[in-house]
């Protein structure tokens, strides 16, 4: 995969995001999704191809990955 321009992304965390600097931030991409820590805004960036990401955010709506069972 060649290597992904973040020069131009526009980034955005969760309205539902406590502000307390343990986020993450994402970008949607025309090939996809661009996930990074707040903390961290220069470091490394994981990248999710459209179906990845479907496929985690229906986890997360369903409770795959709740703590607590």
């Amino acid at each position: 995969m060649a290597a992904l321009d973040l020069t131009r992304a526009a980034w955005f965390k969760s309205t539902r995001s406590s502000g307390n600097g343990n986020c993450v931030e994402v970008a949607i991409l025309d090939r996809g999704v661009a996930v990074r820590d707040t903390k961290d805004r220069s470091g490394p960036v994981l990248f999710f191809t459209p179906a990845e990401w479907e496929t985690f955010v229906a986890g997360t709506k369903n409770g795959e990955f709740d703590l607590h069972g």
